[in-house]
């Protein structure tokens, strides 16, 4: 890939490497266009799969300075993974570092990137920033008592509460993790439970490794967290910043101020939540990572007809089955395709 003639002494160059994942990209996308709304000479190359860079190609065009690059396609299809979520991480943790590094050798020239931001379920990104004298960013997108959760794991094994079955062992209370305040076992991050067991173990090495970094990026506001945050500032010596959350709540077509979007109007959905009355709807959204089957989606879709209750339901390509099957649409329902 060719890389802009730009004066070297004037252009900030981001690299930016998220967890080729829905939940992952999309906020680290946000931020890329916050940034980049800052300043001109704020350079971002987005590093993205192939078959990523296929989904976000129907997405609105970036900002002139965001530009993408891609690396093979040396994880499973985004299509199927949640067939096998545990080997997904694996792959994304194991095969990605090598094309990242040739890709990245490749952007040095004419000079060094200025920093690497990546989401932190790819630490290998730190070993590679290291390895290039580049500094490193991790980017957290769960919330910080996740984090705190995940770092201060090896407490939960010398407190004799991992691994427990929570079926009997649930309501048991955990309160001497820093910073948060006494929560039942049930109550932790999924993967320290259940199905959760095969990828705990991936997540807690990730988490381990942000010391390593040369930042820490939290998608939270200090307000919100502060007793958390200040109990991770207190265990890792990287530099936190918190940087609020990130969500397309803003325009970026005036780099002068950021305010409420209220471009996205083709559907009426929210004209018609305005007109139902107080907590009269049911939200229904499964997300773009677990897939049902079609038995299931028919069960789904019966309940929610028989129950009768005024809904929204994002749909991912099965907005005219849903339709069909909940009797079209009336006073009561609004269907709307992700």
């Amino acid at each position: 890939m060719e890389v802009p003639n730009n004066n070297p002494t004037t252009i900030c160059h981001v690299v930016a490497m998220p967890y080729p994942g829905r939940g992952h990209i999309n906020p680290m996308t946000n931020f890329c266009k916050l940034l980049a709304s800052k300043r001109d000479e704020i350079l971002i190359t987005f590093v993205v799969t192939e078959e990523w860079l296929g989904f976000l190609s129907s997405e609105p065009k970036p900002p002139a300075n965001i530009r993408f690059a891609t690396i093979p396609n040396v994880v499973p299809s985004e299509k199927g993974r949640a067939a096998d979520f545990p080997g997904f991480l694996r792959a994304a943790q194991t095969k990605m570092e090598e094309p990242f590094e040739r890709l990245l050798e490749r952007l040095e020239q004419p000079q060094k990137p200025s920093v690497i931001i990546h989401d932190t379920y790819l630490p290998w990104v730190v070993g590679v920033g290291n390895r290039r004298d580049i500094p490193v960013a991790s980017f957290w997108t769960q919330p910080v008592s996740a984090f705190t959760v995940f770092y201060h794991f090896d407490l939960l094994k010398l407190n004799g509460q991992f691994p427990v079955d929570v079926s009997e062992r649930g309501n048991e209370l955990v309160n001497y993790i820093p910073g948060i305040p006494p929560t039942r076992i049930a109550d932790l991050p999924t993967v320290f439970h259940g199905d959760g067991l095969k990828t705990v173990h991936l997540a807690c090495d990730a988490v381990s490794r942000v010391p390593k970094a040369q930042y820490l990026l939290l998608t939270s506001i200090y307000e919100l967290e502060s007793q958390t945050i200040d109990a991770i500032k207190s265990a890792i010596p990287t530099p936190i910043y918190t940087i609020g959350p990130s969500i397309p709540y803003f325009r970026l077509g005036d780099n002068s101020s950021l305010s409420i979007d209220s471009q996205n109007d083709e559907s009426s959905y929210m004209q018609w939540l305005d007109s139902q009355p107080k907590s009269s709807v049911l939200y229904i959204s499964q997300g773009s990572f677990l897939s049902v089957s079609r038995t299931q989606m028919d069960e789904i879709i019966a309940g929610v007809d028989m129950s009768g209750v005024r809904f929204l339901w994002v749909a991912r390509g099965d907005a005219s089955r849903i339709k069909e099957g909940c009797g079209g649409k009336d006073y009561r329902k609004s269907i709307q395709e992700a």
